[in-house]
């Protein structure tokens, strides 16, 4: 999948929310580790929401949100990012490490990923600490 998106091929089925969200947060993954990052976790789950991708950088840990766009329609993937939505991240951060039980330094980042109509990627863009609450 990734080595058609390099090519520059079309990701084929960008109709199915669910299919384009999954795709989004591969090409994350990807783009992440080719900056050094480890991916600890994919779709992290509890009662109270889900994490897209866990990571690791050095000692601290990185709690990714993922927003993939095709198109401007529902506005940019950075415009997903709600402040109900990052309330729900930030809890979810001391939830994961509670859980984990681990006493380490943690942040929350964005990567945003947009595809044009015919879904050819556009930009896959990492923003550190995308959500700050403390």
């Amino acid at each position: 999948m990734l080595t058609d998106l390099e090519n520059g091929r079309s990701y084929p089925d960008t109709n199915h929310r669910k299919k384009l969200g999954q795709w989004g947060e591969s090409v994350a993954a990807h783009h992440l580790e080719a900056q050094g990052y480890e991916i600890v976790e994919r779709n992290w789950r509890c009662r109270e929401g889900e994490i897209d991708l866990v990571a690791r950088i050095g000692q601290e840990l990185v709690f990714v949100e993922v927003k993939t766009r095709r198109g401007r329609s529902r506005g940019t993937p950075e415009e997903g990012l709600t402040p109900h939505k990052s309330r729900q991240l930030l809890a979810l951060g001391e939830i994961y490490t509670a859980v984990h039980d681990l006493d380490v330094d943690w942040r929350i980042d964005l990567v945003a990923v947009e595809l044009d109509s015919q879904g050819k990627l556009l930009r896959c863009e990492h923003i550190p600490n995308a959500v700050l609450g403390w």
